[in-house]
């Protein structure tokens, strides 16, 4: 359905006014859903809600619509990557109007008398439309996710049937369905969801993790690093650590994420990660190597000290099964400052400006000062924007919010 000139004109005008109070919006649009619909509770994260990082991400996404509304192919590859993670989470049609509903009441809520009538009409025509075009990416996900070899729809139990401690912080489990079928194939980067009961909680825990093994294996491997600055960011992760042993159960649904290798690339390839970050790299190493790779691969990983340093000897020695992969690491407070890494402190433009060509795909992946100081390096060393390609862990925010809306 397309929107009629004046509604467009209407939400376009609301740009400034949810530039200024999009977080007291999404703020109020969370804390009245919820209050009314507890259940969703069960598909949202509660620790990006309580560090306000999905009101951020929400006002973003809702700033950007009302800017361009008249034309929201630009924001479609927002809206994939939005996309895949409902996808992941179970977010179905029917939660669409309930969610519409509101936000048009947080709105009014916030922006008083400005909202008026007229104002509140054109954003309900405006929501119709972009919730539809949610709804329809999501059906076709939904579908390849179930009618793919080995697939299955909505949250299948798994066995761990291993786990092995990386580093001091980080610990892998290997998962098997329960019912003894194939897994699905997936892209080199992607993660899944994994949904837990943990006792004392009075609602289910959702946490989307990296795949941090190549496809072609009979299990998901994913490595979770053990959360303990932050609450209640750290319930899923503490939980999986200290309540999840080889023959538990958990919840997982199908991989999803538009974060994965292009594997019809050949052009120089650098895979850069900050911390936990290198948790997809390490699907996407593996997948170079199963692969017999010709491709140049540099692998460039930034830790804070050695004991958090995961999966050390196991990138070196992949790294080395390639025809031309390099293996950079560092440290930003090494405990051995004479130890034989690479850079101590961060990751800087000199250090990467020879290992690096203007030609090069890199992806990136680690927390965000990382992805905004390494991402402004490559920019300065020429490397265009269709050729750094990063992710961080958590709600879809942009990094430099007035360039991405732009």
């Amino acid at each position: 359905m397309a929107l009629s000139i004046k509604t467009i004109e209407i939400v376009k005008s609301t740009a400034p006014a949810l530039e200024v109070h999009g977080v007291n919006i999404t703020s109020a649009f969370y804390k009245n859903m919820f209050s009314n619909h507890p259940e969703l509770l069960n598909i949202f994260n509660h620790a990006n809600q309580s560090q306000g990082r999905q009101q951020t991400a929400l006002a973003n996404m809702v700033y950007a619509a009302a800017k361009n509304i008249d034309r929201l192919e630009e924001l479609l590859p927002a809206v994939q990557q939005v996309a895949f993670k409902h996808r992941g989470l179970g977010v179905k049609p029917e939660h669409y109007p309930i969610v519409g509903k509101y936000l048009l009441l947080a709105i009014k809520e916030v922006l008083g008398s400005a909202a008026t009538d007229e104002v509140l009409e054109a954003w309900k025509e405006a929501y119709g439309v972009i919730a539809q075009v949610f709804i329809d990416i999501e059906a076709n996900m939904y579908k390849e996710a179930q009618e793919q070899n080995g697939g299955w729809d909505g949250f299948k139990e798994f066995n761990v049937i291993d786990r092995v401690q990386e580093s001091g912080v980080i610990t892998s489990f290997y998962l098997k369905p329960v019912d003894g079928k194939a897994i699905p194939s997936y892209k080199p980067g992607q993660y899944i969801t994994v949904r837990v009961h943990i006792p004392g909680e009075d609602f289910t825990l959702n946490r989307q993790y990296s795949l941090s093994a190549g496809p072609g294996k009979e299990y998901f491997r994913i490595s979770v690093k053990k959360e303990t600055e932050f609450e209640p960011n750290g319930k899923v992760s503490n939980y999986l650590h200290n309540q999840i042993f080889v023959g538990d159960t958990i919840e997982v649904s199908a991989p999803a994420g538009d974060f994965h290798l292009n594997e019809q690339e050949d052009a120089p390839l650098a895979l850069i990660s900050g911390g936990v970050g290198l948790t997809p790299m390490m699907g996407m190493l593996d997948a170079l190597v199963q692969s017999n790779s010709k491709r140049k691969v540099s692998f460039i990983h930034s830790a804070r000290h050695e004991e958090v340093h995961a999966f050390a000897e196991d990138a070196a020695k992949k790294i080395s099964e390639l025809e031309n992969g390099d293996y950079y690491f560092g440290y930003e407070k090494p405990f051995n400052s004479e130890g034989n890494h690479h850079f101590t402190g961060y990751i800087t433009k000199e250090f990467l400006q020879d290992k690096i060509e203007i030609n090069t795909v890199c992806y990136v992946c680690g927390p965000v000062p990382f992805l905004q100081a390494v991402v402004t390096i490559l920019e300065d060393l020429g490397v265009t924007q269709e050729n750094i390609r990063f992710e961080f862990f958590g709600p879809a925010m942009q990094l430099q919010k007035e360039e991405a809306l732009a």
